[in-house]
């Protein structure tokens, strides 16, 4: 029953396969060759951009079905574009040239070519095995003779169907390419996203390119985190020598004068007594606040989860937190996840005057996934000095990335993805 279930499942989504690079990838093949072709009129310059990111739309939608589908890996080669891309007319200009010279957009143009008719062709014979069997069966119970009687007969795949005789051979054949289905269909969805693969995929020299540009971003980010351990290292030394410290010092001089004054004036030692309670306490609030800067306790006990849920709970707006971590994250990238969503829920109250938060924590595909919603009024971005760069710093210390959608009048969304293993 779990073959034809799987095999059932692969007919489908094989009708499916079929149906979106007919209806999908011709049309985008169309557009972005008709919109390369009007660039010397000057359209083209301003919609190539336009078509070619619904390109890298569809193949990364077709990357993604690749990998929950067939458990097919499929990465995603593109160049990013530098931060300075400018908006308006230039920096559409700008955008069609520098994705017309990445050797990704070329390949894709190859795929939907590809997709339009050897994928279609891998595709369309899994839903077609499923579905065939049944004209076989159409015949054998009698619908041949009317056929024959009009027209001389019928073919069903390699037989002539004449009789009774070769209606049953039909039939025969019919079941054959059923059980034939049960058994290759997930192998034709699996070959087609291969397919895909073969030029979806990087190259050797895209994927060095790729490899070179990664160690670059690592030894730029690890000079942060260096220089980040350096400023939260004089951070706590000034906390402590100005908070903490400060109190302790006030306190060990209250009781000196109190012990100097316990016999000559109880009543002023008493006073200076319940003095250096407060500093004590005092200073031990200031500790807890300081542990829990550099690491929170329900972090270290609970996990990211809990942790988040806590910090959520402290905030003066409604927030929802939704949570799906069957198990715990690794200690460093708990710690950078659980201060990159603190300084996006600080930001969403502080800057975007929102009312109303929203946070998944989520982890997939050897990913772990972070979105921090709000309704404010938008316009946050990631420049020098933001603290969205600081986070930006943060994660890709672990070779994670961050994204900002603020548009102007809101909503903004901060997603975060840190490759990671659950423990």
């Amino acid at each position: 029953m779990t073959r034809l279930r799987n095999a059932v499942i692969a007919g489908a989504r094989g009708h499916y396969l079929a149906t979106v690079s007919i209806a999908g990838s011709i049309t985008l093949f169309v557009l972005a060759v008709l919109s390369i072709a009007f660039i010397p009129l000057g359209i083209g310059v301003l919609t190539t951009p336009v078509v070619l990111t619904a390109v890298r739309g569809w193949a990364t939608v077709r990357r993604h079905q690749a990998l929950r589908w067939s458990d097919v890996r499929i990465p995603v080669p593109y160049r990013p574009f530098p931060a300075d891309v400018r908006s308006g007319i230039t920096g559409q200009v700008e955008r069609c040239s520098l994705m017309l010279k990445d050797p990704a957009t070329w390949r894709d143009l190859q795929w939907l070519l590809v997709d339009m008719t050897g994928g279609l062709v891998t595709a369309i014979f899994a839903p077609a095995l499923l579905l065939y069997w049944l004209y076989g069966w159409v015949l054998a119970l009698g619908v041949w003779k009317p056929i024959y009687d009009a027209g001389g007969g019928e073919w069903y795949g390699f037989i002539h169907v004449t009789s009774q005789s070769t209606a049953n051979q039909a039939a025969a054949l019919g079941t054959a390419l059923l059980v034939l289905g049960v058994f290759v269909n997930p192998a034709l969805i699996r070959g087609h996203f291969l397919l895909a693969r073969t030029l979806l995929a990087p190259t050797a020299t895209m994927r060095e390119r790729e490899l070179a540009l990664r160690v670059d971003r690592l030894t730029e980010t690890r000079h942060d985190a260096v220089d980040n351990s350096a400023a939260e290292l004089r951070r706590i030394e000034r906390d402590l020598h100005d908070g903490a410290q400060a109190r302790l010092v006030a306190m060990g001089m209250d009781l000196g004068t109190i012990e100097a004054l316990v016999d000559a004036d109880p009543a002023k030692a008493k006073v200076l007594l319940a003095q250096a309670r407060q500093n004590s306490g005092e200073a031990l609030t200031e500790l807890r606040d300081l542990v829990r800067g550099i690491h929170p306790p329900v972090l270290a006990e609970r996990g990211l989860g809990d942790a988040v849920k806590a910090l959520a709970l402290r905030l003066p707006i409604a927030t929802e937190v939704d949570v799906e971590l069957p198990r715990r994250v690794e200690a460093p990238v708990e710690s950078a996840a659980y201060f990159a969503v603190s300084e996006a829920l600080t930001n969403a109250i502080k800057h975007a005057g929102a009312d109303r938060v929203w946070v998944d924590v989520h982890h997939a595909d050897g990913m772990l996934r972070i979105a921090v919603t709000d309704n404010g009024k938008g316009g946050a971005t990631i420049g020098a000095g933001s603290g969205l760069s600081g986070v930006e710093r943060r994660l890709g210390t672990f070779d994670g990335v961050l994204a900002v959608s603020s548009p102007a009048g809101g909503p903004t969304m901060v997603t975060m993805e840190i490759p990671c293993e659950l423990s």
